[in-house]
């Protein structure tokens, strides 16, 4: 092997929680040479971003007896009938889901749970406490019990220290601001990854007899969004060139309460804890969309109600594009107690403080559903039938196992990282100890790899990246957003393919091999529009309406002939060509009914 040849046993491309959990598992299994790479430091990887909680039915709190549900919560008293059950978890996440999540893996993750919050716990993590010690819990959208276990508003970043310190601990080799460039997938056995090292700009071919992706969502393709700017797909596109296929690719989640202006996620705990939602006229309007939830029903469900009311003239903000969000209730004492990032990310970005003054937002992209399909442990399939990618693997958001189908409920997030990614790593470790051996490589990938960032580097093309880029996100939001019709997104699509056609005449200015991040700007683009035709060709395909996905020409759900999951195959430049899965339904404990909140 050559010096730009680096083996290991076990390559994560991701370190979230999905990639630190797989990491940390496999090594204490007994996988002497595990790797993690990721193009930011592991601390600052998008999972650190969540702030609500993670889901789990501990039953330690309960309402206050005769208080209604937005009222206080207590913690349970020794022997009272509990409030919350795993079954109870199971029927909410898949209500949530709007019946497109597989049954099965969401009561894996559900029944998971618990042990892995215990193992949190264990591990150190610091989570808020009731009076009597045990983890606190808050209400969140869409869930029948107050099941999201939080620290503050902190709970991403106290989990994500958390897993890193124990993958540190069990000898996890970790290649920071690496950035993954390809995938090497021959005769569907999975041999490696090809990688530039930011900081030299040398690219390197990583051999190993398992790769996993945990590298996240894709909000950056959206004008608007709560995602970091490292979320930009390339796990997605990467895995889709390599000939994996995508799959419900069309559900993108909105957060309801984005700062207005800037995206940055302001955490649904606002809402959990009680904070109300207002339109121009101070009115509580969710009374009219989801009597029975107000703002505590699902994200969809709000996202769209405040969208139909800035559609509608009762928006706020110079443009009118923004909803109020009233924190000032729930007093001084409670919001320094549980919401403190919150707080400082209203007085830093806005100018206002949530204990005094209304805080404006509006929706935000968020989440995606779907993804590269695999199984409940993590392995990758290279088709609708369930035929798996020998040695690939994949959990976290860029996963779709599915648990979440057409929307996720909060705090799920967390909990689908760290199951699936513990499963991940239980089942790349039997893997590599049941014989798996180094597969060879054809040719040099990292010479493809170089003569491809030439390519870019010497383009002397007129096109800006980054005029490319802002013409994208542009329409995606107005014709790819929170609502849907056939026309916008027969445009989006005859947008996106004039933007590879801009792409190609992209010129990137620094020449230099030094952390050229307007290099990685260049690729990150060109991931950005390799996955965003295919949500847009998935969701014109789908002439329904359904969770996150809302078809102003076909506002019904039609299970008859939609409640399958779609599958993009990469089909050269003719667009995805796009297949069905059925959805696993336990047709006997639940069965698909109205979604009513």
């Amino acid at each position: 092997m050559d010096h730009n040849t680096i083996v290991h046993d076990i390559v994560i491309v991701g370190a979230g929680l999905a990639g630190s959990w797989a990491a940390t598992v496999a090594a204490r299994e007994g996988v002497r040479n595990v790797a993690v790479l990721s193009k930011v430091h592991p601390l600052r990887s998008h999972s650190g971003a969540a702030q609500g909680g993670i889901a789990a039915a501990l039953n330690n709190v309960r309402p206050v007896p005769g208080s209604g549900p937005e009222g206080p919560l207590e913690q349970l008293p020794e022997g009272a009938d509990p409030v919350d059950s795993v079954e109870l978890h199971i029927f909410d996440t898949i209500k949530g889901s709007d019946w497109l999540g597989d049954q099965d893996a969401i009561e894996i993750m559900c029944r998971e749970a618990v042990d892995v919050l215990y193992e949190y716990e264990h591990m150190g993590c610091v989570f808020s406490r009731t009076p009597d010690g045990r983890i606190a819990q808050r209400r969140f959208g869409g869930h029948s019990a107050p099941r999201a276990n939080y620290a503050a508003d902190w709970t991403g970043h106290v989990l994500l220290h958390t897993i890193y310190e124990q993958a540190l601990r069990h000898g996890v080799k970790f290649h920071s601001e690496w950035y993954c460039l390809d995938l090497i997938v021959e005769d569907n056995v999975c041999r490696g990854v090809v990688a530039m090292d930011i900081l030299t700009g040398k690219v390197y071919t990583l051999r190993a007899k398992a790769v996993m992706f945990a590298t996240g969502g894709y909000g950056r393709a959206y004008k608007i969004t709560s995602n970091a700017l490292a979320n930009t797909g390339d796990g997605v596109a990467i895995a889709y060139n390599a000939g994996i296929p995508l799959m419900d690719m069309e559900f993108v989640q909105f957060h309801p309460t984005g700062l207005y202006k800037h995206g940055i996620l302001m955490s649904e705990a606002c809402r959990g804890e009680g904070g109300y939602l207002l339109n121009k006229n101070l009115e509580r309007f969710m009374q009219r969309y989801a009597p029975g939830k107000m703002e505590l029903a699902p994200r969809d469900l709000v996202s769209r109600s405040e969208q139909r009311e800035i559609d509608e003239g009762r928006g706020i903000g110079e443009d009118g594009q923004g909803i109020w969000l009233d924190l000032r209730h729930l007093g001084r004492e409670k919001i320094l107690e549980r919401l403190p990032q919150v707080r400082e990310i209203a007085i830093n970005f806005v100018g206002v403080d949530p204990i005094e003054d209304l805080v404006p937002i509006q929706p935000t992209a968020h989440y995606s559903m779907g993804c590269i399909p695999t199984d409940v442990n993590g392995q990758v399939l290279a088709d609708a039938n369930g035929a798996p990618v020998v040695g690939f693997y994949a959990a976290g958001e860029v996963a779709c196992v599915s648990v979440h189908g057409a929307n996720r409920l909060g705090t799920n997030s967390l909990l689908d990282a760290s199951v699936f990614g513990r499963r991940a790593g239980h089942a790349m470790a039997q893997f590599v100890q049941s014989g798996a051996v180094l597969p060879p490589v054809a040719g040099d990938p990292a010479e493809r790899n170089r003569r491809r960032l030439c390519s870019l580097l010497d383009n002397p093309g007129s096109e800006l990246v980054e005029d490319i880029a802002v013409d994208l996100k542009t329409t995606m939001t107005n014709n790819c957003g929170i609502f849907r019709h056939a026309e916008g997104l027969k445009q989006a699509l005859a947008d996106i393919q004039a933007l590879k056609a801009r792409f190609k005449r992209a010129r990137v200015m620094d020449k230099s091999s030094r952390f050229n991040t307007d290099l990685l700007a260049a690729l990150e683009l060109e991931h950005m529009l390799t996955f965003s035709e295919v949500i847009a060709a998935t969701a014109l395909a789908r002439d329904e309406s359904r969770g996150a996905h809302y078809r102003t020409d076909f506002p019904q759900r039609d299970d008859s002939r939609w409640l399958v999951h779609t599958v993009a195959h990469k089909n050269g430049e003719d667009g995805p060509r796009l297949s069905f899965k059925p959805v696993t339904i336990n047709w006997e404990k639940y069965p698909p009914q109205e979604r009513k909140y």
